[in-house]
């Protein structure tokens, strides 16, 4: 049988694809935003099932089963915390996940009865793209008991490992259609509505200033998402470098641009050598995707070779950026958590750090406004929350930057860990600070 026979063989409609699924299997949707066709159809079989287990890496749906009363029919389980389901999380309706080091807690290793997943219509080889977001969705698919594809003629194509062939998937549904661009940020953010007016925050450029001094010709970047990491790439700060690269999990709004004008080159990469390498290169407009589309220069990869502290070592002056939540005055970085309350995941920030401390040249740096809820607290503080999780030990960190500076922590004592971090702390907050440290670090 030929790869188109049995192509079209396997094509089935969402809901005939979705009666596979059994009371007390486990289900994974593939990271990303979750295919709408398959999961109307599956929420729809509600009273026909029974503690099915759902596993959604990222929930970017306002889908029903985070509602109250869905909880007999589908057991919600994420590993990163985006709005959709804070609620969820803050009310203890669901459970998270706990990541390791470089994305080994992919469901792999655990049952997947059906994985759901969006790819491309195939080539004229029979091979199908996973589209602007790789992550582990490969290894997943190859593991899966059945796998379902909802087929997405708008997603694009890239080259790396960001393929699978025909042969390897169980059920092919044809997409529908929502009138979004796969991968592009919706425009109606505040901080992409920022970057198109020029109405940037001044802590935020101050910040990106800040960083665009640690960095120097021939690095290679890995920048985290977030509008203050991300503020040194698309606010013209990088433009008089030379032969920056990038490896990173997910490719930064501004980056393009910067490929575009010969900034971003990555002759001096140590691997992958003149590639821009990454797990995800959404987020960006659509003028971006169409840039990246079956472009040579951007290469897909799963985590487990992109997030992982060898892979990044290996590149000489690596500079990693990544922002936090909180920072307490020995360095201890908080990015997921404040108290027991989640705001995100863990992603690959540990990696990272540890992957450019071990870089010959390597260099981190965590970004924060010195304040939050609009100036009444401080972000750096005498010690963490009780409950809040550590994403970062201080043994790691490096440089730490505010609007008001930048802090360098490594091969400094506690004590001038602290006088280095209450210098970029918030003015307002600088007396209670040091008020706290005297107590905890002198006698």
């Amino acid at each position: 049988m030929s790869w188109q026979e049995e192509y079209r063989r396997k094509q089935v409609s969402a809901e005939e694809a979705v009666k596979v699924v059994k009371s007390g299997d486990r289900v994974v949707f593939a990271p990303g935003v979750e295919s709408l066709a398959l999961a109307l159809a599956l929420s729809a079989r509600k009273e026909e099932l029974e503690n099915v287990k759902l596993f959604l890496p990222g929930p970017g749906r306002e889908l029903p089963w985070y509602e109250p009363g869905w909880e007999k029919s589908f057991v919600i389980e994420t590993s990163f915390v985006l709005p959709v389901i804070e609620h969820m999380m803050a009310e203890r309706r669901c459970d998270y996940l706990v990541s390791s080091l470089w994305f080994t807690h992919s469901p792999v290793l655990r049952q997947i009865d059906v994985y759901m997943i969006e790819l491309s219509p195939p080539d004229e080889h029979g091979y199908c793209s996973f589209g602007h977001m790789l992550w582990n969705k490969k290894i997943e698919a190859k593991e899966a008991k059945i796998v379902i594809a909802d087929i997405n003629p708008n997603l694009v194509r890239t080259y790396g490992d960001n393929y699978i062939h025909v042969s390897e998937l169980d059920y092919f549904v044809p997409h529908l259609s929502t009138g979004r661009i796969p991968g592009v940020r919706d425009l109606r953010s505040t901080d992409l509505l920022a970057r198109k007016t020029g109405d940037e925050p001044k802590e935020i450029r101050k910040i990106a200033e800040y960083v665009a001094e640690l960095i120097r010709d021939g690095d290679t970047l890995q920048i985290g998402v977030g509008g203050i990491s991300e503020a040194v790439m698309r606010l013209g700060l990088l433009d008089n470098k030379r032969d920056l690269g990038i490896h990173t999990e997910t490719l930064p709004r501004g980056t393009v641009q910067l490929v575009q004008r010969g900034v971003i080159t990555g002759e001096r990469k140590t691997i992958h050598k003149n590639k821009v390498v990454a797990i995800s290169v959404g987020g960006g407009t659509s003028d971006d995707m169409a840039f990246i589309n079956n472009n040579p220069i951007f290469e897909l990869y799963d985590g487990t070779h992109v997030v992982n502290p060898m892979t990044i070592a290996t590149h000489d002056n690596m500079v990693t950026v990544n922002s936090a939540l909180s920072i307490d005055l020995t360095g201890q970085i908080a990015a997921e958590s404040l108290g027991t309350r989640m705001y995100s995941g863990t992603g690959g920030q540990l990696a990272f750090a540890m992957g450019a401390y071990l870089s010959k040249g390597g260099r981190s740096a965590t970004v924060l406004t010195s304040t939050a809820r609009n100036g009444a607290v401080s972000r750096i503080v005498p010690a963490l929350e009780p409950g809040t999780i550590v994403s970062v030990p201080r043994i790691l960190t490096d440089y730490v930057v505010t609007e008001y500076g930048i802090a360098a922590l490594q091969g400094k004592t506690q004590r001038e860990r602290a006088r280095e971090l209450i210098n970029i702390a918030h003015p307002d907050f600088r007396p209670e600070l040091e008020v706290a440290a005297d107590k905890l670090y002198w006698p």
